[in-house]
C-alpha cells in the first residue's frame, strides 16, 4: 500500500471507529445508571426512580443498538484495509475478541429483551436481575476490548511461529498485560462521567424549562453526585495511568507533554505550538520543574525528550500534545462543575441558578470529546506502530491501492452521516421530552425531601 493509500485507510478507520466509540462511552455507564435507579425503586417505592428508568431505558436502547452497529463495521475494516495486521495478530487477538462476544454480547443480547419488554411480564427481581446482567455485561465487554488494546500498547505473553504471527504462550500475561489494568480503570470512569454529564445536562435542561420538574431534580442531582466522587478518582487514574505509560512507552509521554529535548527539571508546557521542524514549542507557555515533579516525583527529576528516540520512531506531536490538553482540560472543568454543585448543594441551592443549569447543559457533550481526545492520545501517540515496538503500521496494511480506500471511505462517511446522524438526532428529541408525566401523578418529593413545585405535578389519581 503506497503512502497516500496508507493514510486514507488510517483516517477510514479513525473516523469510523471516532463514531462508535461514543456509544459505548454511554452506553457503559448508563446501563450502570439504570441498575441503580431500578434498584432504588425497589428498595424505596417511590415512583419518581421508576418514570426516570423508562425514560432513560428508550435511550440506552437507541444508543446500544448503534453502538452494535457501528463496531461490527471496525471488524469488516480488519480483513479489508488491514488484512496483514489481522494475520500477524489473529492467533491472539481473534481469541480475545470471541471471547468478548460469547461473554459480554451474548449476556447483553440474551437478557436486553427482557430488560426491554419484560417489565410487568416477568417478576420484578427477574427484571432487576435482567438489567444488572445487561450492565455487567457493558463492563465485561468493555474488559475484552480493553485487553485486546492494551495489548497492542504494551504486548507481553507471545512468541512468534514460523509463519511470523504472534502466538500466544501465556494467556494470563496476555489478557492481564502491563497496561490493560490502568486503561480499563480509566475507561470505565470516563465512560460513568460521560453519562453522568450527559445526565445532568438533559437534567439542567428540563430544570431551566421546569424548575419544580422532580424528575429532572432528581436526574441532576445523582449526575453532580457522580461528578464529584468520580472525578477526583479519574485525575488519580489518569495519573497512574500516565506513569504507566511513561515505563512502557516514554516516547509516547515526551509528544504529549512537548519535550522535543530531553532535561532535568523539565516544565509542564501548558499552553504552546509544536514546531516539528525545529524541534520546539512556540508561544510556550509553561511551569518550571513540574514536569519532571509530576513524572518522576524529583524537583530535578530527568525527563526523556524526543531526541531520545529513532526520529522514524517518534509519535506525530502536535495531534497528541493538543488532544492529551483537551482531554485534561475537560477533566479539570468536571472537577469545577462538581465542587462548585457540592457548594451549592451545601447552600441548598442546587436547583436555583440558572446559569449553572445553562452551563451543565453546554457541557453535556464534553464527556464524548474528552473520550475521543483521550483515544487520539493513545492511538496516534503509539505511531508509528500497531503492535508497539514490534510491528509498524505501514507493514500492517492491505496492498490495495488508494481509489478502492477512497470509495469505501466515501461511503462511509455518508452512510454514517444519514443514519448515525439521524440516530443520534432521535436520541436528542427522546431527551427533549420532559421524563414527567404530569398525569400520573407521581409523588413530587425529590430524594433530599425537598418538595417541588405542587403545581408541576399532580399528586394523586392517575
Amino acid at each position: 500500500m503506497d503512502s497516500f493509500a496508507l493514510d486514507l485507510a488510517r483516517f477510514q478507520f479513525a473516523f469510523t471507529v471516532s463514531f462508535h466509540i461514543i456509544f459505548p462511552a454511554f452506553t457503559i455507564g448508563l446501563a450502570s445508571f439504570l441498575a441503580v435507579l431500578e434498584g432504588l425503586y425497589l428498595k424505596t417505592r417511590n415512583e419518581q426512580y421508576l418514570q426516570l428508568y423508562k425514560y432513560w431505558l428508550k435511550i440506552f436502547a437507541v444508543s446500544f443498538g448503534m453502538g452494535v452497529v457501528s463496531g461490527i463495521v471496525l471488524s469488516y475494516q480488519f480483513g479489508t484495509n488491514w488484512s496483514v495486521f489481522a494475520d500477524k495478530t489473529g492467533p491472539i487477538l481473534g481469541p480475545l475478541m470471541g471471547y468478548e462476544v460469547l461473554t459480554a454480547f451474548f449476556l447483553e443480547a440474551g437478557f436486553l429483551g427482557v430488560m426491554l419488554f419484560g417489565m410487568g411480564r416477568v417478576g420484578e427481581k427477574l427484571h432487576f436481575a435482567s438489567t444488572c446482567i445487561v450492565a455487567v455485561g457493558t463492563l465485561m465487554s468493555a474488559f475484552w476490548i480493553l485487553s485486546v488494546n492494551s495489548w497492542m500498547q504494551t504486548p507481553a505473553g507471545f512468541d512468534y511461529n514460523e509463519a511470523g504471527q504472534f502466538i500466544p504462550v501465556d494467556w494470563f500475561a496476555v489478557v492481564f498485560n502491563p497496561s490493560f489494568p490502568y486503561r480499563l480503570v480509566h475507561m470505565t470512569l470516563a465512560a460513568f462521567l460521560t453519562t453522568a454529564f450527559v445526565v445532568g445536562g438533559v437534567g439542567a435542561y428540563h430544570l431551566l424549562k421546569a424548575p419544580g420538574n422532580p424528575l429532572a431534580r432528581i436526574m441532576f442531582s445523582m449526575a453532580m453526585w457522580m461528578a464529584v466522587i468520580v472525578t477526583p478518582i479519574q485525575i488519580i487514574a489518569g495519573d497512574l495511568h500516565g506513569l504507566n505509560t511513561l515505563e512502557h512507552q516514554p516516547a509516547k509521554v515526551a509528544a504529549m507533554e512537548g519535550h522535543f529535548q530531553s532535561h532535568k527539571g523539565a516544565p509542564f508546557i501548558l499552553f504552546g505550538i509544536p514546531n516539528e521542524q525545529t524541534q520546539t514549542v512556540d508561544y510556550e507557555v509553561s511551569i518550571p520543574h513540574l514536569s519532571s515533579l509530576i513524572l518522576t516525583h524529583s524537583w530535578d527529576g530527568e525527563v526523556k525528550g524526543l531526541d531520545a528516540f529513532p526520529p522514524d520512531a517518534r509519535p506525530p506531536v502536535t495531534l497528541v500534545f493538543w488532544a492529551f490538553r483537551v482531554m485534561v482540560g475537560i477533566g479539570l472543568v468536571m472537577l469545577t462543575l462538581g465542587l462548585f454543585s457540592l457548594y451549592l448543594r451545601r447552600k441548598k441551592r442546587l436547583y436555583q441558578p440558572t446559569w449553572f443549569h445553562r452551563v451543565c447543559v453546554a457541557f453535556a457533550p464534553a464527556g464524548f470529546v474528552a473520550v475521543i481526545a483521550g483515544w487520539i492520545t493513545t492511538e496516534v501517540g503509539r505511531q508509528p506502530y500497531t503492535v508497539y515496538g514490534l510491528l509498524t503500521t505501514a507493514n500492517s496494511a492491505s496492498p490495495i491501492d488508494a481509489a478502492a480506500v477512497s470509495v469505501s471511505l466515501t461511503a462511509f462517511v455518508v452512510v454514517y452521516f444519514v443514519v448515525f446522524g439521524a440516530g443520534i438526532f432521535y436520541l436528542l428529541r427522546l431527551m427533549h421530552k420532559s421524563p414527567t408525566r404530569y398525569e400520573q401523578g407521581i409523588d413530587n418529593r425529590t430524594p433530599d425531601g425537598q418538595q417541588s413545585d405542587p403545581t408541576s405535578l399532580n399528586q394523586h389519581g392517575k
